[in-house]
């Protein structure tokens, strides 16, 4: 039996005998010749099966006309033939002559869905959704992503570790926390694994990467929110400051959009319509009193009892951004320590701002990173200030009572950059299967 072959490999082949299989996209069943279009993983080809016929020229009901008369959209189908190059075949200038065809798994001729289908109902049947050419290209350009980071940190002598997701505690806040029963107790979902990658610097690591999952027990309805979202996190030793974070994640990036723009940036222009840009470096900083006041000489003002950047905001500061320097990224530091975490270091000369940023890409925050303060007295301090209870902190606080090392670090949203990068309106298309308020299939 000949083996396998990806559909993208065949006009590389010599004219012959091939096998491939896949799904079946359309099915031409004409009087005297037989057209399917297969598509796989890979691409999509055309299988020619001519029509015998008697002396007379009745049309000779046999195998695999009969067969293919009867295939609907979606079956999944392997079969045997000759390839020929023609450039007159439109679909990439092979086809291949049908010698057998045997059906893996009959479709139901009613699909649930339709190219203008809204995104609640495409996600209803997302599987189906997912053999779109374009949607399938996501999650390849997620994967290449993905392994960018993993060859920047890897290539920079940085340590992966898996954080659990299961706590016994609150890891920043009793806010947005999804808890469970545990046996006799209650645990929670880990919102970040934030405590986690601190423990690997007072444990000596030095710098760490972590990839998975996030738990927000937040009812956003927005395009850009998700209760469960692949996090990227990262966390670096003997730094001077936040500054430090803020050029590894600028160079990360930089090196992970290149890889996608090589990869994959003609496909993406063919079905996204979109040029990949690979980011210049270093990207502009703008603190964020600065940020807001070129914001209000652009006609927005964002509300002065709101210690944040709002998303108008950000959209705007971003158009300038991309107006003044021609850049899609840019850092937005100095945030104020009333809406940071605990963690977060102070500024000396200023106790009032934090050592931390914002990273906006084309418009939306897509990290919040900073220096933390590893002084476990002044630490336990800022706790109290924001409220919390030491208790329920001690574990966390005894990583730093055994000798802590300055250090910083960010999570990222990987969901978001993709969303960005392909220029789409709605976390939703570029995550594999989104989970939401009110989504928990399939």
């Amino acid at each position: 039996m000949t083996d396998r072959v990806l559909i993208k490999d065949l006009p590389a082949l010599a004219d012959g005998p091939v096998s491939v299989s896949g799904w079946v996209e359309t099915v031409r069943d004409q009087k005297k010749v037989q057209f399917v279009v297969l598509r796989d993983e890979s691409g999509a080809v055309q299988l020619v099966n001519p029509r015998n016929s008697d002396d007379q020229g009745v049309v000779i009901a046999d195998q695999p006309a009969t067969t293919i008369s009867a295939l609907t959209q979606g079956s999944f189908v392997s079969v045997t033939g000759r390839l020929k190059h023609d450039e007159r075949v439109k679909l990439g200038g092979i086809e291949v002559k049908l010698e057998t065809l045997t059906v893996a798994s009959t479709a139901i001729a009613e699909t649930p869905i339709a190219v203008d289908s809204g995104i609640d109902k495409r996600m209803d049947w997302r599987f189906l959704d997912l053999r779109v050419p374009r949607n399938a290209l996501i999650f390849r350009i997620q994967t290449t992503l993905e392994h960018a980071f993993r060859t920047y940190w890897i290539d920079n002598d940085y340590i992966e570790i898996h954080t659990p997701k299961l706590m016994g505690s609150p890891s920043e806040s009793n806010a947005e926390l999804f808890k469970l029963d545990y046996f006799d107790t209650t645990a929670y979902l880990a919102q970040s694994p934030q405590f986690f990658k601190q423990m690997a610097q007072a444990a000596g690591f030095g710098k760490v990467f972590d990839i998975g999952p996030v738990f927000r027990a937040d009812p956003s309805f927005t395009s850009r929110h998700a209760t469960e979202f692949t996090g990227v996190d990262t966390e670096i030793s003997w730094i001077d400051s936040h500054e430090d974070v803020m050029h590894m994640q600028e160079e990360l990036l930089a090196a992970g959009i290149a890889a996608v723009k090589e990869k994959h940036g003609e496909q993406i222009k063919a079905l996204f319509d979109i040029d990949v840009v690979v980011p210049t470096v270093p990207f502009p900083r703008i603190p964020l009193l600065e940020a807001k006041r070129i914001v209000a000489e652009r006609g927005h003002i964002v509300d002065r009892n709101d210690d944040d950047m709002d998303p108008e905001g950000e959209r705007q500061i971003a158009a300038y951004v991309e107006e003044t320097y021609g850049h899609e990224f840019v850092f937005l530091t100095d945030y104020p320590t009333s809406i940071r975490p605990f963690y977060h270091m102070r500024s000396d000369e200023d106790p009032t701002i934090t050592k931390s940023y914002d990273l906006i890409f084309r418009g939306t925050e897509i990290t919040t990173g900073a220096q933390r303060e590893h002084r476990v007295d002044v630490l336990e301090a800022q706790a109290i200030e924001k409220g919390l209870d030491p208790e329920e902190l001690a574990y966390y606080f005894d990583f730093f009572r055994y000798g802590m090392p300055p250090h910083g670090g960010f999570g990222m949203g990987l969901a978001r950059v993709l969303m960005l990068l392909l220029h789409q309106g709605n976390l939703r298309e570029v995550t594999y299967l989104f989970r939401g308020p009110t989504r928990l299939t399939p």
